[in-house]
């Protein structure tokens, strides 16, 4: 098998990895990955909780004006690290008017006004900026997207919500408990024409649905990685955060010496080995000479197939696969992928993208152009785009004829955006199949609209079978099962126009200079403290295995308005449950009533029923999903909520990290349920939790509720909030963060 796993305590002894019986946490402290924590921790209490001060931060044109507009509300003067600020989501600045570019020129007056670095539109996606121009062994750098990984360059790297930066730029810390760690032992040598998608589609797979490493960090070594390209190494790096792990971090070796030298910064080298017996709490083996070449089929990385267990019975799985996406998809439209297959049983897609930090990397666009080389996609339905992930690399291709190779064979060459990775920038036809090398295949992340009757699915796909593909005329290839010759070309990093397009002002600060503002750029609203009791409406009950922050915050169409809360508030569930804004906004409208002293004829009749003082509780809504938060780090999926009123979310696990941290930073308070309690409550009940304010600040965990039905009766229900740090509890009680640090909270002294 190309990958397997094993539970339970891993020595590395020898330089190699024995398993054993009797378990160590404390030679955890031999590993990588604790190496470079410990040498980030702040504050060491050994308490079981690191306190971690990051080296730099990135965030795209989606994610930073919120995120500065926050740390401006609450104190801060400049950026005390460096700050990046690229602009590789909204840069089709057609949509919405002047929304985009306003935005993009609010990022550049900060990036002068507090000392930032500033990346134009189209010169970078976030993460290669960050792996050419920030990282370094030993470094930490935390994102607010959740790609964010550059473990194969030494540098441990964290994607977070908006909040968590926050925290950096007001010189707080971020705040986990002592994490475990999964050895992912590599070995063995590639098979011609398997690139780092196949590797990276079965790591998830492997990983992913039974939460086999979730928020623990994955350290990879072995014998495998020598012969691994950086490229390749960086195209599994990225996807692990498909796999729900907390961050990633690899050896370095002669070839990780050889990128930095390349890219101009030697000094950035520093070899990195687990040190002798250190200790891991499970390992995840790669075996490489296993692997085949690999498709993610809808909705997730996860769904993963061989290409030639597809091909052999396209009908059943694609079956399979549309029962699910109908589910998903909640009887808005349905998915119809037999369609694609042809009367020869051949599975055809309609379009090819290789694009972004996944994909758009220059030795997958080579290797795809060798394979295209001399020949056609054809003039039938299938395209093929190619988005460069860096102006450093779109140059390297032009220069050396990797992009007229493409030309000649019909692929478009396009700039460096991110666009076709969550809904922006090449959908496809309705109900056709588009393959792609980038990182996620979630519903309408190829910019379908359900409740517009369209739907379209996305695989993943590596580039090189992507291209077999394409000179198929779209019938579904698996690179190995063609011959093409291919010699690996030196890359030839040129970072003038960095130099040239990119403003570098860290150290820089000069508070004279005004924010620029569009008319779309407004402050956050006033955010209500907690109260002594909290009373919530379940405005959306969804029973779905994960929901994704996707499902929360749609991504696409919706990115114009991110700089604006009241305005994206709006698309909150649309695609999910479009009636959960029009009932927040009517419990909002009961608790802005009772704010005035007027109490509502509905919340007076529900209080009484539960025995509430109205005077003494919190109203607003409330979501139940079984497992919220897979995807994205955008803190909107949270904020949005809180906008509209949301006090409180219940599920019986949270599906990462950082969608809870953006919970509680948005004083929504993070409620779990047991999961061998059937959750049997429906849209339109009320969960009352008497003394929850104080519960929360003397840190109990378990709280004893009652929730009232639309058919008047009365249940007992008992609530989890579990593992809140002494910050959060503040958080949560002052209703946010911006309050926390109004309240002269969280300030370095």
């Amino acid at each position: 098998m190309a990958m397997t796993k094993r539970s339970g305590a891993v020595y590395l002894r020898g330089g190699k990895p024995v398993p054993a019986g009797k378990a160590d946490p404390a030679a955890r402290e031999l590993t990588m990955a604790y190496g470079i924590l410990r040498a980030h921790e702040k504050k060491h209490a050994g308490d079981g909780t690191m306190r971690i001060a990051f080296d730099a931060m990135t965030s795209h044109d989606i994610t930073y004006v919120n995120i500065i507009q926050t740390a401006r509300a609450s104190g801060m003067t400049e950026f005390p690290i460096p700050y990046a600020l690229t602009n590789c989501h909204n840069s089709l600045c057609a949509v919405g008017g002047t929304i985009n570019e306003d935005d993009h020129a609010f990022g550049l007056s900060a990036a002068k006004k507090y000392g930032g670095i500033y990346v134009p539109a189209n010169q970078a996606v976030i993460h290669q900026f960050a792996r050419e121009k920030l990282a370094g062994c030993g470094k930490m750098i935390l994102g607010s997207d959740s790609h964010t990984r550059y473990g194969c360059y030494g540098t441990m790297a964290v994607g977070e919500g908006g909040g968590e930066l926050v925290k950096q730029l007001l010189r707080n810390t971020w705040d986990i408990a002592d994490p475990e760690v999964v050895l992912v032992w590599i070995e063995g040598k590639l098979p011609h024409g398997i690139g780092p998608h196949d590797v990276a589609i079965a790591l998830t797979a492997e990983t992913f649905p039974d939460g086999f490493v979730k928020n623990k960090v994955l350290e990879f070594a072995g014998p495998g990685i020598e012969a691994l390209s950086m490229d390749f190494r960086i195209g599994v790096d990225v996807m692990t955060t498909e796999t729900s792990c907390l961050s990633s971090i690899w050896i370095t070796d002669e070839k990780v010496k050889e990128y930095y030298a390349t890219i101009g910064r030697p000094e950035a080298f520093a070899p990195l080995a687990p040190a002798e017996g250190a200790y891991y709490d499970a390992m995840v083996t790669i075996d490489l000479d296993e692997m085949e070449s690999m498709i993610a089929l809808p909705f997730h990385p996860s769904k993963a197939y061989t290409i030639h267990e597809l091909q052999k019975d396209p009908e059943a799985i694609f079956k399979k696969i549309e029962e699910e996406c109908d589910k998903e998809l909640a009887g808005k439209v349905s998915m119809d992928l037999r369609r694609n297959i042809g009367p020869d049983g051949k599975v055809r897609c309609e379009q090819g993208v290789i694009v972004g930090c996944a994909g758009g990397m220059y030795e997958n666009i080579c290797e795809a152009a060798a394979i295209l080389e001399g020949k056609s996609i054809g003039n039938g339905y299938f395209d093929l785009s190619v988005y460069p992930s860096s102006a450093p690399v779109n140059m390297a291709i032009l220069k050396d004829g990797t992009a007229a190779v493409l030309a000649e064979a019909g692929a478009v060459i396009k700039p460096c955006f991110c666009g076709p990775c969550f809904g922006a920038g090449d959908t496809p036809a309705n109900n056709t199949l588009s393959v792609r090398h980038a990182t996620r295949n979630f519903a309408n992340r190829e910019g379908s609209k359900p409740a517009n009757g369209q739907i379209s699915a996305v695989a993943l796909m590596d580039a090189r079978s992507i291209a077999a593909t394409a000179i198929n005329g779209g019938v579904l290839t698996a690179a190995t099962d063609i011959d093409y010759d291919f010699t690996p070309r030196e890359y030839h990093f040129d970072g003038s126009i960095y130099e040239k397009r990119c403003y570098f002002g860290f150290g820089k600060a000069d508070p004279s200079v005004e924010l620029r503002f569009g008319p779309n750029i407004t402050d956050w609203p006033k955010m209500p403290e907690e109260e002594e009791d909290m009373l919530v409406k379940l405005c959306a009950v969804i029973r779905d295995d994960v929901t994704t922050t996707d499902e929360l915050i749609p991504s696409g169409e919706t990115s114009s308005y991110r700089s604006n809360p009241l305005k994206l508030s709006e698309f909150a569930l649309s695609r999910r449950v479009p009636e959960y804004v029009g009932r927040s906004k009517a419990v909002r409208a009961l608790e802005e009533a009772r704010g005035r002293g007027e109490i509502a004829e509905e919340l007076a009749s529900v209080c009484a029923k539960l025995g509430a003082d109205p005077a003494k509780c919190s109203v607003g809504s409330c979501v139940f999903s079984k497992r919220p938060g897979d995807g994205s780090a955008r803190e909107q999926a949270a904020s949005c909520q809180k906008v509209l009123g949301g006090f409180a979310n219940i599920c019986y696990d949270y599906a990462t990290k950082r969608y809870r941290s953006n919970c509680i930073n948005w004083g929504i308070v993070p409620f779990t349920i047991d999961r061998s309690e059937p959750f049997g409550y429906e849209t339109g009940d009320w969960v009352y939790v008497p003394g929850v304010r104080e519960g929360i600040l003397a840190g109990r965990e378990t709280f004893a509720g009652k929730v009232l039905s639309a058919d008047g009766g009365v249940k007992d229900i008992t609530l989890y909030c579990r593992g809140l740090t002494d910050e959060e509890k503040l958080i949560l009680t002052k209703g946010c963060l911006m309050n926390y640090y109004a309240a002269g909270l969280g300030r370095e002294e």
